[in-house]
């Protein structure tokens, strides 16, 4: 990093802890999320801000050790004595607030991406609470994820004092507070020592480099105000049932990752932490996947959130705009629809799993279920008394039109696989369930449409699913047509409704798939990757939504017992902070995939509601205590 006119800094010790301290990476469980409504921020456990794109979840980061090293860019605030680490979010918000006990003292850490005020901004509050406390600070911008080492000066704070300023090409980063830390060796860092009522506050913000600096802003309010807006949101849920803690952290991090601005909702703000740990199996999650919404949509409705419904429609209607027949399964958060994906080969990857990616190239694939999960969301908006529009409803009777003409046609599925397309089950299901949700909307709601055509269409598909995905040998659904073994998307059977609950081949498939895929209680692969070619080598962890699947489906056949048996299981494997990564290594209990993953907290809420669901009707059943 280099400073213009400032002095060389004496030299200090680096920390003994995180990434370019020492070759194992920081477990992701280890991790806490902050974010604006616009982008997020990961920080350890030890107070290191490992990852961070800015202004926009897809932009560039400017800190990406989570990927590499120290020299790709953190930001560091800790004790480094500190023996004993405890954090939590203030109330039903994300302001971390992380307890570092040393011998000699004890010191808090408050921090968060505030709301409200459209900045982008990460600020940070450190006092020593009790004794004296070294606190070490590490500032280290890379932009161009690790690639680009800024120009950093001090200037004139129009606020008053001074600042440190980072810039390259469009963008700058500004640090300010209390105490400013001294370049040295290509970074910025202070070592000093607190007393026990003492605080130093810092405050951070993306400015375009062409741009005046902003003034800075009071953080103690900024930290309560964005304490009380994440609180308000959250009590509107309308749960209150088992598990709720649980419950309203995931619908946190659903609204955490949607663009405050566009309505877009991100599958992950992270990119290529893998799934198989040293290995290739790594992706760009930071688009927004029309299924993973519409799922989202799902899990806000079902707990009260009907404004975001209405978001997400919209930006729908923008995103899908123009010839059904040019439909993606993903976009940009602004709706756009180029997303290349290219590898960062300057970047050695969480934990030597390479190649770390950008873009994703799934984006041309066919994935015939989507319309489905589209379909039932929009559905279950009207019902909960969302009205659509003439625009929203036109859109989709054309993608219904479309979808009749492209059903039959083998596809990538769910899983997004990257070899040939096959005759998907799951896919064939949600086509039918897309189907049914436009003829419901005639039927139910009154709106226009060709119900005849739509119901013989329904009936032709769901008949082609018996004839074709229904193994007699096994007695199960199987993944493809022809197949002989499952795969966990079958559980999505009983959700969308294809056939009862309390129908014998439903309940056949739920054990099928819990007999060849669950690895430990209550966590399941979603499929065999020696059954299934999906064009990309390796091995994977038990997926998380999968196994939150089964839970729903176990309590949507009323096997309560066991559906609470997994759910416990399930929930106690979220980090101390309540967050869930994609997967999970049976083994470990190591987290696996991008993280925070909006399917597995979609998926935690979805199936707390059926298990809700399921504990009433068993309370109304005769001679229920």
């Amino acid at each position: 990093m280099l400073e213009a006119m400032t002095p060389a800094a004496t030299p200090e010790p680096s920390p003994t802890f995180g990434p370019g301290a020492d070759p194992s990476p920081v477990p992701i469980a280890e991790y806490a999320v902050l974010g604006d409504g616009r982008t997020a921020a990961l920080v350890s456990r030890r107070g290191s801000v490992d990852w961070l794109c800015l202004p926009g979840f897809d932009s560039a980061a400017c800190f990406a050790a989570l990927l590499g090293d120290a020299d790709h860019g953190r930001w560091v605030l800790t004790v480094p004595a500190a023996h004993t680490v405890q954090r939590r979010y203030l109330d039903d918000s994300f302001v971390l607030e992380t307890t570092c006990i040393a011998p000699t003292g004890t010191a808090v850490v408050t921090e968060a991406m505030p709301l409200g005020d459209g900045r982008a901004d990460l600020i940070r509050r450190l006092t020593c609470t009790d004794g004296t406390v070294e606190v070490w600070h590490e500032w280290i911008v890379r932009f161009g994820y690790g690639a680009i080492e800024p120009w950093v000066m001090r200037i004139d704070d129009p606020s008053g004092g001074q600042a440190v300023r980072a810039i390259a090409g469009p963008d700058s980063l500004v640090l300010r507070g209390d105490r400013l830390p001294r370049a040295h060796d290509h970074r910025h860092t202070d070592r000093f020592t607190l007393r026990a009522g003492e605080t130093v506050e810092l405050a951070l913000t993306w400015v375009p480099s062409w741009a005046e600096v902003p003034a800075l802003l009071t953080i103690a309010d900024r930290l309560d105000q964005t304490r009380i807006r994440w609180r308000r949101w959250a009590a509107a849920c309308a749960y209150e049932g088992p598990y709720r803690d649980a419950v309203i952290r995931s619908l946190l991090v659903l609204r955490l990752l949607t663009d405050e601005e566009t309505g877009g909702i991100v599958a992950a703000p992270t990119t290529s932490l893998p799934e198989d740990f040293g290995g290739g199996r790594n992706w760009d999650y930071r688009f927004c996947w029309l299924r993973d919404a519409a799922m989202t949509l799902e899990a806000l409705v079902e707990h009260g959130y009907h404004h975001e419904a209405t978001r997400w429609r919209d930006w729908l209607l923008r995103a899908v705009a123009g010839d059904p027949a040019d439909l993606q399964i993903m976009y940009r958060v602004d709706g756009g629809r180029d997303l290349p994906e290219r590898e960062l080969t300057h970047l050695p990857g969480y934990g030597g799993a390479r190649p770390v990616r950008i873009g994703n190239a799934a984006v041309g694939q066919v994935q015939n279920d989507v319309l489905g999960e589209v379909m039932c969301a929009l559905d279950q908006a009207r019902r909960a008394g969302i009205p659509d529009t003439p625009a929203a409803w036109s859109m989709q009777r054309h993608l219904v039109d479309h979808l009749l003409r492209s059903w039959q046609s083998p596809d990538r599925g769910i899983w997004e696989v990257r070899g040939e397309p096959r005759h998907f089950v799951h896919s064939k299901v949600m086509a039918w369930a897309a189907v049914d949700r436009a003829v419901r909307a005639v039927e139910e709601h009154g709106l226009p449409g060709p119900v005849e055509r739509w119901r013989a269409a329904r009936d032709a598909i769901h008949a082609d699913v018996l004839r074709h995905g229904w193994n007699h040998e096994r007695g199960t659904f199987v993944q493809s047509y022809g197949a002989q073994h499952t795969d966990a998307a079958l559980l999505q059977l009983v959700q969308v409704g294809f056939l009862p609950a309390d129908d014998e081949r439903v309940l056949a498939t739920v054990a099928a798939v819990r007999q060849e895929l669950e690895v430990a209680p209550g966590l399941l692969w979603r499929y065999h990757v020696e059954h299934t070619d999906d064009g990309v080598p390796g091995d994977e962890q038990a997926f998380m939504a999968c196994s939150f699947w089964l839970a729903d489906a176990l309590a949507r056949t009323d096997q309560l017992d066991e559906a609470t048996a997994v759910l416990d299981r399930l929930v106690a494997a979220r980090n101390d902070v309540g967050l869930l990564a994609e997967q999970l290594d049976p083994v470990s209990g190591r987290m696996a995939g991008n993280f925070p993953q909006a399917l597995s907290h979609l998926a935690l809420a979805r199936a707390v509601h059926s298990h809700a669901e399921a504990c009433a009707r068993a309370a109304a059943r005769p001679g229920s205590v």
